[in-house]
């Protein structure tokens, strides 16, 4: 457990005082970025940093979605955006853009994370679109290329590329949605016509929501329980046509149109479910499980947890990729609100004739500036992601634990860019008042769209709870061949720990430290090694402190160790948040240390302490309750968060336009810099109409008193 309260006695307590002059010098009036001292933002180089390690990918798709033919029409019915999101398909597969990720041998690129990072900006010219695409190419294509042996790749991949061969990706089941390994589809082998016979068994077991499934798809890659000589082996997955050259769906296959839906309209979901359906042996996708002509099965993993597991782990480019076009989505709404919030003046503040710009009030700061701070972290550890992706994909880095470390990490990330882009779609629409009610500016729209985000390609609550399993796994083999010593050890720490924090001794030595000053409580917090420590002292204790309550349930029986582990879920998952929250400011800083020039490495700095103090704002009560900070030191987390604000506000839209977007990405008239013009317009007016000497005299003036 990190002791952060010898961080705030010694180490920072002397870079405080080193730093007094600064620190006083933060907490006095905010200067405008004209100042001759103030830091300037090298807009360009900072576009290069954000575009991460694929930026040529990155250009490339832009410029792709830049085109008109690519982006999405407003007020669409279903069947006409579904006919435009399915042509913009092909010229996609045209294009060569979504081929990336495939065999050299058949026209690819074997470059992973390349393929990623392009895909995402897809987002920019319509969600359906980038959905659809990841469903043929993503998923039903990938699940072909990462499941499959050499003879499904040769045989099936081509059409697959070139759109012959439109699919579906059969995962999902009404009664299991998250919970894979219990789907209840069957795929049965039946050894004298050596063929499997696919079947729905109850309606719960219907495959839903699946892109493709209702019009175009005419083959699925089917997850089924396979079963062979009586023995269920668990989920596998099967190349299936579902439809014919007629678009009927063939014999013994079912289906539904999902209709219409709150968002994502462009993409043909649907219903499908199977009678008997039978396909031949070799439809199987076999890399990780196989069954011979006799009915033999056989897998390159003895463990079928561990089977089934690998198997799902080759999929996870989904749940990377959802990452990366979320926060695409969050950078796409903070430069329209920001821009327009440049722009837009409302109410007379201090002047009597000329109105307020309504980004320059401390409330729309609060509104917009910490979001853009997590954008930035996502945006940074987004990249960091990916590549880790690409070296476990590319076999650079292939080994289980990459794998793992890989799956933990999209499961960490996920969640917190999915629902951040909710957030913030929501708040800058609010923020944009009217106009951002608007559906020529985007803002519900791509809101719309992206609620599914956070629930598809695994529900978020769910997925931090994976997280956090992983994290009381490794917590538990860090004393799994600990000798007496180190665990006597780990039990003294903590419960000095205990005493130290709860006795108030730790805001005593704060109280001490800070002598009642706001700039030396400001000056701790400012540094980044308080701010390191505050975020991981509270993951690591979150964890100790249920891994101790759950520490009984490997004696108990098995429900009432069930009921245990239930009772903890809640403090599990927030334990992952603030997992993935640690992970997201740790990507920022190696960011900014690696930021050459000066004035943009300054308001990168301010940026990346808006985040981690708005992480420490948020979790106030715990930090409060648990001891890790005293009265003054909360009071100054917020303090200078205001402060960080108003310093960061001359620099908001150097920052939203070196995220590197267009007006054809924006498409938001309020973006386009008309706002200004109107502005403009009502100020010229107003300025002539009282240099006249014929305007009206406010009723109040002429008041007797």
């Amino acid at each position: 457990m990190v002791d952060t309260a010898q961080l705030f006695s010694t180490e920072v307590t002397d870079a405080v005082a080193e730093a007094d002059v600064d620190t006083a010098a933060d907490m006095g009036p905010i200067g405008s970025a004209d100042a001759p001292d103030a830091p300037v933002v090298n807009v360009g180089a900072l576009s290069r940093q954000l575009l991460g390690t694929w930026a040529e990918a990155r250009l490339a798709a832009r410029e792709l979605t830049a085109r008109p033919e690519m982006q999405r029409i407003e007020g669409l019915s279903m069947d006409e955006h579904r006919t435009r999101v399915f042509g913009q398909l092909k010229i996609l597969a045209a294009e060569g853009q979504v081929h990336r990720a495939f065999p050299r041998t058949l026209g690819g690129f074997d470059d992973h994370g390349g393929n990623i990072a392009g895909f995402e900006e897809l987002v920019t010219a319509d969600p359906s679109l980038q959905i659809k695409s990841g469903v043929q190419w993503g998923l039903f294509g990938a699940a072909v290329l990462h499941l499959g042996t050499a003879k499904h790749h040769d045989e099936l991949l081509p059409p697959i590329m070139d759109l012959r061969v439109p699919g579906a990706f059969a995962m999902t089941e009404i009664g299991h949605g998250s919970d894979v390994a219990r789907i209840g589809t069957t795929a049965t082998y039946d050894t004298e016509a050596g063929e499997f016979v696919l079947h729905t068994p109850f309606r719960a077991a219907c495959k839903d929501y699946l892109g493709n499934a209702a019009k175009d798809g005419v083959a699925a890659v089917v997850f089924a329980q396979l079963i062979s000589q009586g023995v269920s082996h668990g989920v596998h997955a099967f190349y299936v046509p579902i439809r014919g050259a007629d678009g009927a769906l063939l014999p013994g296959i079912g289906g539904e149109d999902d209709g219409l839906k709150g968002g994502l309209n462009g993409i043909d979901n649907g219903r499908l479910h199977f009678t008997n359906v039978r396909v031949p042996r070799t439809n199987l996708l076999n890399r990780y499980g196989d069954v011979a002509a006799d009915g033999t099965y056989s897998s390159p993993i003895a463990s079928p947890g561990r089977r089934f597991f690998t198997m799902l782990g080759t999929l996870v480019q989904g749940r990377v990729s959802l990452d990366g076009a979320a926060t695409a989505a969050s950078a796409l709404a903070l430069t329209i609100a920001i821009r327009y919030g440049s722009e837009r003046r409302q109410f007379t503040a201090g002047s009597d004739s000329d109105e307020e710009v309504i980004l320059d009030y401390q409330r729309h700061q609060r509104r917009l500036l910490p979001r853009l701070a997590t954008t930035y972290a996502h945006t940074f550890a987004h990249d960091e992601f990916l590549v880790k992706f690409d070296a476990v994909f590319s076999g650079a880095a292939d080994t289980d634990e990459d794998r793992q470390d890989l799956e933990t990490l999209a499961a960490a990330l996920k969640p917190l860019s999915t629902w951040h882009a909710l957030d913030t779609l929501q708040e800058a629409r609010e923020a944009c008042g009217g106009a951002g009610f608007m559906a020529a500016n985007r803002l519900v729209g791509l809101r719309a769209d992206l609620d599914i985000y956070a629930t598809f390609e695994g529900d978020n609550n769910v997925l931090l709870q994976l997280v956090a399993k992983r994290l009381l796994t490794d917590y538990s083999r860090s004393f799994a061949k600990a000798g007496f010593g180190v665990l006597a050890r780990s039990a003294v720490r903590q419960a000095r720990d205990r005493a130290y924090h709860g006795s108030g001794l730790r805001s005593l030595a704060q109280t001490v430290v800070d002598f009642r000053s706001t700039a030396r409580s400001v000056g701790a917090l400012r540094h980044p090694d308080v701010q390191r420590a505050l975020l991981t002292d509270r993951v690591e204790t979150m964890i100790a402190e249920v891994a101790a309550k759950l520490r009984p349930a490997t004696k108990l029986p098995t429900k009432q160790a069930a009921d245990l582990f239930n009772s903890q879920q809640n403090e599990l998952i927030e334990a992952a948040r603030a997992h993935a929250e640690l992970l997201q400011w740790e990507a920022f800083t190696r960011a900014l240390d690696a930021t050459a020039d000066a004035g943009t490495r300054q308001v990168l700095t301010w940026l990346r302490d808006l985040f981690g103090l708005g992480l420490v704002e948020k979790h106030l009560a715990w930090y409060l309750i648990h001891g890790r900070l005293s009265a003054q030191r909360a009071q100054a987390v917020t303090a200078y968060i205001d402060r960080l604000n108003a310093r960061i506000r001359p620099h908001a839209l150097d920052l939203v336009t070196a995220f590197g977007y267009s007006p054809e990405h924006l498409r938001a008239p309020i973006a386009t810099g008309i706002e200004r013009e109107r502005q403009n317009e009502a100020r010229d007016y107003n300025r002539n109409l009282r240099a006249s000497g014929t305007a009206p005299v406010a009723e109040k003036s002429t008041t007797k008193r």
